[in-house]
């Protein structure tokens, strides 16, 4: 079978590619661990500058596997755990992240993206994050994250309707920091991660510290209430009816249990 993430490294660059195209790069737990365990090596490994985040075939990230949701909700719960802890290993990465984005980057996905420090879309890339579309919420951490990025009224928009925001509009709000033609998009990231990777690493990984400190403040803030009303979607009947309506591609009768 093949590898499903990749890692290498160019000089002080490094680079993690998902690697399931036949399936739009769709997260599942094998993926989520090697996720986790390179930016595990990544993070502690001191000479490399910079990580790209990129993949292979014609999405970024379709998001968890809807497959593997559903078999997790037959044992009785939908569990996003493991998504929530690879982003918050992502984020917390003492050097600069870059997501080269192309394609769709749904869901997890789209998080995946978020949860860098740059993002650099492709002009054929789509943003979006559809979970109500299936009975799912976006857990409490991940929904303020959107919150910092694009503010209040875009994510109320985003996430009741599950439009997905194209590569030019998400530059506009903040989702992604610059948009290029999708046969250059390699080639931009790569320039990007070179300048970042030619400054001062103790200058540049301070910054981003200190970026990070800022950004974090809503961490702190209350949020039990709101957890168990994620664990309550988690658990439902609207969720479970979701997930059949997209196995058999039909449209979801949902009952609001």
């Amino acid at each position: 079978m093949a590898q499903e993430v990749l890692v290498s490294r160019s000089g002080d660059i490094a680079t993690v590619t998902l690697n399931r195209p036949e399936k739009r790069n769709a997260l599942n737990p094998p993926m989520i661990r090697q996720i986790s365990d390179a930016f595990d090596q990544l993070a502690a490994d001191g000479t490399v500058r910079v990580t790209i985040v990129r993949a292979n075939g014609p999405a970024f990230c379709a998001g968890l596997d809807l497959a593997e949701m559903a078999k997790q909700r037959e044992a009785g719960e939908a569990d996003l755990g493991g998504l929530e802890h690879i982003l918050e290993k992502i984020e917390a990465c003492p050097h600069p992240t870059i997501a080269a984005v192309h394609g769709d980057s749904v869901a997890g996905g789209c998080e995946l993206a978020l949860h860098c420090d740059i993002r650099v879309a492709a002009d054929d890339a789509r943003f979006s994050m559809p979970l109500a579309r299936i009975g799912l919420a976006v857990p409490v951490l991940l929904t303020w994250k959107l919150v910092d990025i694009i503010g209040v009224p875009k994510t109320n928009e985003l996430l009741f309707t599950g439009e997905a925001v194209p590569a030019e509009a998400a530059v506009h709000l903040g989702m992604a920091n610059r948009v290029v033609p999708a046969d250059e998009l390699d080639g931009a990231v790569e320039t990007l991660a070179r300048q970042i990777a030619q400054n001062a690493p103790l200058s540049v990984r301070a910054m981003k510290a200190f970026v990070q400190r800022a950004a974090s403040l809503h961490r702190s803030l209350p949020r039990e209430d709101l957890e168990e009303l994620h664990r309550q979607v988690r658990s439902s009947a609207d969720l479970q009816e979701g997930l059949a309506a997209r196995r058999e591609k039909r449209r979801p009768q949902f009952s609001g249990r």
